[in-house]
C-alpha cells in the first residue's frame, strides 16, 4: 500500500500540473468522437421515437411496465428509476441505478406550441439546446432558460433552475403549467396549480424523480426580439455592487421598471461587473460595430470578456439572443479554465476552440472512482439559493471557505405560495419585497479548485461544505440537488420541508415504488471516509 501510494501521488501530481495538455490531447478529441457517437445514437434514437401522434401510445408502454412491474412479489422486487444512464444526466452524483427496475422513458418530442396561452408542450428528454433552437426563430423563448444546453427540460423540472430573467418570473418551477405524471400504480394524471392533483403539482419541483415518472410538461414561453442590448457596469466596493444588484433586481421596489436580464460576476471581494440586458431589434447599421456574435469558436469566453470591462469601464453591446441564453455553455461557465489553464488563449481558440465544451456526458463517462473522490474533495460546484439581502454574507463566507472567483450571482423571486410551497420553507418576513408576495433571492454559483487546493495546501472539503450548508440552513437558503450534499438526514429535513411531500408519497403511490429524495440525491460514496483520505496536497 505504501509503494503504491509512493507512485500513485507524483502521477496524480503531474497530471495536476499538466492537466491543459492531457485534457488538449486526449479529452477534448475524445470528447469529440464520443460526441459524434452519442449525437447519432441519440439522433437514431429520437428518429424512431420523436413522432409527437405517438406521445400517447408511448406514455401508454411505461404505463403498461408500471403495471407489471406491480404485479411482482412485494418482497423482491426492486424500487423503479428511469433506465437513463447516470453519464447522461448534469448530476455530479452517480445514484446505484442497477439496484433499481429501470424502466426506458424514449420522450423527446416537442409536442405543442400553443402561442395564444403562450405555453409550449414537452416530453422531458427534450433539452434547452433543441428548445432554444425550436423557439426563438418563432419568436419566443422560455421563461427560465437554463445556460447549458445539454440540461434536459424534464430534468430541470424535477430539480430547480433558474436565470437572469428569474427576478421577473422566480424559479423554473413557476414556469411550469401542467406535470403530465405516470405514478407508482401506473396510473397516468396531469397535475397543475389548481385542478385536484394541484398537492402533486407543488411537491414535483426538487423531487429529482422520486415521485414519479414525468411524461410531458407545459412550459411559460414569452415573446422576444433576436437581439439582447447587453449593458455592463464595472462596480468597486462590495456594499456599493451588492446595492446596486439589490435595486436593479427589484429587491428594493416591486414596482421599479425593471431589465429583462439581470446578473453580476464578481471576481473579487472588491470587485464585480454587472450586467443588465434587454430584448433588442437588429440595431441600426451605425451601431452594427457593437454586435457581439460571442458564440464563435474564436472568440474570449464570456467570463473572461466581462471581465475586460473592470479596466475598460462601462460599455454596451448586442448579443445574438439563443447566443446569449448560452453564453457560459463554451467554457461551461469558468470551470474548463481549471482543466485548460490556456484555454482562453487567442492561439488555443483561433485552433483548438471549435472543440468546447467537453461533453458533460464524456466527463461523466469516463470518470473513474479516483476521480470522483476528487471532483469534491479537490473542487467545487456549488449553486446555492440565498436570500440577496444577505449577499455580502455570503461572497464573505464563500471566500473564507473557498477562497476562489469569479462568483455568480442571479437575482430570483421566491414566492411565498402560503400552504403550498413544496419541499421550500416560505420566504421569512425580512427577506419578503415591500408589499409584495415573493422575496427576493439570488442563485451564487461557486465553480471550480479552492485556493487552499491551488496552493498545495491542506484543505478538509467535507468541513468547508457542511460550514456552508450550516450557513445556508441558518438564513433560509437552499443548494441545487444536482451537487455533492454533505448532511445527514435529520440536517436534510432541517433545510428542506417534507411535510407535503411525504403526503404526497403516500397518497401517489410512490412509497415502495420510487426512492425518497434524500436517498436519490445524496452521493453514493462515503463522502466523510473520502473527504479524509484527500485533506492532505497530492
Amino acid at each position: 500500500m505504501y509503494f503504491t501510494n509512493k507512485i500513485r501521488k507524483p502521477i496524480i501530481r503531474w497530471l495536476e500540473d499538466n492537466r491543459g495538455l492531457v485534457v488538449l490531447f486526449f479529452c477534448l478529441p475524445a470528447s469529440f468522437i464520443f460526441d459524434l457517437v452519442l449525437r447519432f445514437k441519440v439522433w437514431l434514437q429520437r428518429s424512431l421515437s420523436n413522432v409527437p401522434e405517438t406521445h400517447q401510445q408511448r406514455v401508454a408502454e411505461i404505463q403498461k411496465q408500471v403495471a407489471k412491474w406491480n404485479k411482482e412479489d412485494t418482497r423482491q422486487r426492486k424500487l423503479l428509476c428511469t433506465s437513463r444512464p447516470n453519464w447522461l444526466s448534469l448530476s455530479l452524483t452517480f445514484f446505484p441505478k442497477d439496484n433499481c427496475h429501470k424502466v426506458p422513458i424514449n420522450l423527446y418530442s416537442i409536442l405543442e406550441l400553443d402561442e395564444k396561452n403562450l405555453t409550449v408542450k414537452v416530453e422531458p428528454m427534450v433539452t434547452v439546446g433543441e428548445i432554444t433552437k425550436y423557439l426563438i426563430p418563432r419568436g419566443y423563448t422560455l421563461a427560465v432558460t437554463l445556460e447549458i444546453a445539454d440540461a434536459t427540460l424534464g430534468g430541470l423540472a424535477m430539480g430547480v433552475g433558474m436565470t437572469t430573467y428569474s427576478h421577473k418570473v422566480g424559479l423554473y418551477q413557476e414556469a411550469i403549467q401542467s406535470y403530465e405524471v405516470v405514478l407508482g400504480d401506473g396510473s397516468l394524471v396531469t397535475a397543475t396549480r389548481n385542478n385536484e392533483y394541484s398537492d402533486l403539482y407543488h411537491a414535483l419541483p426538487w423531487s429529482h424523480g422520486s415521485l414519479g415518472f414525468l411524461t410531458a410538461l407545459d412550459l411559460q414561453i414569452i415573446p422576444v426580439k433576436p437581439y439582447i442590448h447587453m449593458k455592463y457596469i464595472p462596480v468597486k466596493g462590495q456594499k456599493k455592487y451588492c446595492d446596486t444588484i439589490r435595486e436593479l433586481s427589484g429587491a428594493n421596489d416591486k414596482d421599479r421598471e425593471l431589465d429583462d436580464f439581470v446578473e453580476a460576476t464578481i471576481y473579487s471581494k472588491d470587485e464585480a461587473v454587472i450586467m443588465i440586458g434587454n430584448f433588442a431589434d437588429l440595431p441600426p447599421i451605425t451601431q452594427w460595430g457593437k454586435i457581439n456574435n460571442l458564440a464563435r469558436w474564436y472568440k474570449p469566453w464570456f467570463y473572461c470578456h466581462v471581465k475586460t470591462f473592470l479596466e475598460k469601464g462601462e460599455r454596451e453591446e448586442y448579443i445574438p439572443l439563443r447566443q446569449y441564453l448560452l453564453r457560459h455553455n463554451r467554457s461551461i461557465f469558468w470551470v474548463v479554465e481549471d482543466m485548460i489553464p490556456f484555454g482562453n488563449e487567442p492561439w488555443f481558440r483561433y485552433l483548438f476552440g471549435w472543440l468546447l465544451p467537453p461533453k458533460p456526458a464524456f466527463l461523466k463517462f469516463t470518470t473513474t472512482p479516483g476521480i470522483r473522490a476528487m471532483t469534491f474533495t479537490k473542487q467545487v460546484f456549488q449553486d446555492i439559493v440565498l436570500p440577496i439581502n444577505q449577499l455580502e454574507d455570503q461572497i464573505n463566507i464563500s471566500e473564507k471557505l473557498f477562497d476562489t472567483y469569479p462568483i455568480l450571482v442571479y437575482p430570483c423571486r421566491v414566492y411565498d405560495h402560503g400552504d403550498h410551497m413544496g419541499q421550500l420553507r416560505k420566504p421569512r418576513p425580512d427577506q419578503m419585497v415591500p408589499g409584495a408576495n415573493y422575496g427576493m433571492f439570488n442563485d451564487l454559483g461557486v465553480y471550480g479548485v479552492p485556493g487552499p487546493v491551488k496552493r498545495k495546501e491542506k484543505y478538509d472539503a467535507v468541513q468547508k461544505m457542511r460550514a456552508m450548508e450550516k450557513f445556508t440552513r441558518d438564513v433560509g437558503g437552499y443548494p441545487f440537488l444536482y451537487a455533492d450534499i454533505f448532511m445527514n438526514r435529520k440536517e436534510f429535513e432541517e433545510m428542506f420541508d417534507l411535510t407535503l411531500y411525504e403526503k404526497v408519497r403516500r397518497k401517489y403511490h410512490a412509497e415502495g415504488a420510487f426512492p425518497h429524495l434524500f436517498d436519490k440525491v445524496r452521493p453514493e460514496i462515503d463522502v466523510f471516509e473520502v473527504g479524509k483520505q484527500y485533506i492532505d496536497p497530492l
